[in-house]
């Protein structure tokens, strides 16, 4: 039996294949599918888990002809990217809420990261900034101070709503229903003799927060520390994020008090002040940058 010499196809690899076509297509505007981008752009529209948008204010931000939104919408809901409310107005669901939301709570990190180092190297303390994801808040930027003795963070930690200043911070401007889930998910857990553990004494401290528009942990969850916080605003108003400053107790005097309470809710102003103009701006950009297919 003879051997017969056989000439191999070698095909191209599709990956190697796929990356040609991508960088052949970018920002090509023929390449670009409009009822797509259309959708993606509804998404973008809830910023957060609480966000709810009827028809009537998505058109009004899209400017999408009524009968092509239901369309997109009812194809977003059949996916479960978008979740219908009893009153049929629409939220995130939750396949994809999370994803998002660490999107959002990176962009931030990056933007508030600045006001996070001159509050650092101002009081040499431990700063912090946390997001809220869903019902639960966690730590997503720490600058330790370098102080021999010294309050620490942990980055990616999950905060108690119940005695921790910055979780406090976000918590207290939660609509009620919102506040009670999120008292739920963690639990009223004993962390030292000064934490609250009772339900409606914790609800008063949300209301003097609220009032004040910062909050204060003195010994709440470890003893012989002091943590004060506020919240940081997103463009909708809503308290996604909070800013600490942490210390011993043996550093902290009346007149030092004041004076961190005094800069830590002007970096959280100016944070609120980034996210809210920030926000506008990207919008602007996203639409100039958008392909007009006809």
């Amino acid at each position: 039996m003879s051997e017969t010499a056989i000439k191999v196809r070698r095909r191209r690899s599709k990956s190697k294949a796929s990356s040609n076509v991508r960088s052949e297509t970018a920002f090509t505007p023929e390449y670009y599918s409009k009822a797509i981008g259309r959708a993606l752009d509804i998404l973008e529209y809830f910023s957060d888990s609480e966000t709810t948008l009827n028809l009537t204010e998505i058109a009004q931000l899209s400017q999408i002809p009524d009968a092509s939104l239901f369309r997109i919408l009812l194809t977003l809901e059949h996916h479960r990217y978008l979740q219908r409310n009893q009153d049929g107005s629409y939220k995130m669901a939750p396949k994809v809420l999370f994803g998002i939301l660490y999107e959002y709570a990176e962009d931030i990190r990056q933007r508030v990261h600045p006001l996070l180092v001159n509050l650092n190297q101002r009081f040499d303390e431990t700063v912090s900034l946390a997001y809220l994801f869903g019902d639960k808040i966690q730590v997503i930027d720490v600058l330790d101070a370098f102080n021999e003795v010294r309050a620490t963070n942990t980055l990616g930690k999950l905060l108690p709503p119940h005695c921790s200043s910055m979780a406090k911070a976000i918590t207290a401007f939660q609509t009620k229903d919102r506040i009670e889930r999120i008292i739920q998910v963690y639990g009223l857990v004993r962390f030292s003799e000064k934490t609250i553990v009772d339900r409606l004494a914790l609800l008063d401290e949300y209301e003097k927060i609220k009032k004040n528009g910062w909050s204060m942990e003195r010994e709440e969850s470890a003893v012989g520390i002091c943590c004060f916080g506020a919240p940081v605003f997103n463009e909708k108003r809503h308290a996604v994020a909070a800013i600490s400053v942490m210390c011993p107790l043996i550093r902290i005097t009346a007149e030092r008090e004041g004076e961190i309470i005094r800069e830590l809710l002007n970096t959280a102003r100016e944070a609120s002040r980034i996210l809210q103009s920030d926000s506008s701006s990207r919008r602007e950009d996203d639409e100039a940058d958008t392909p007009k297919v006809v």
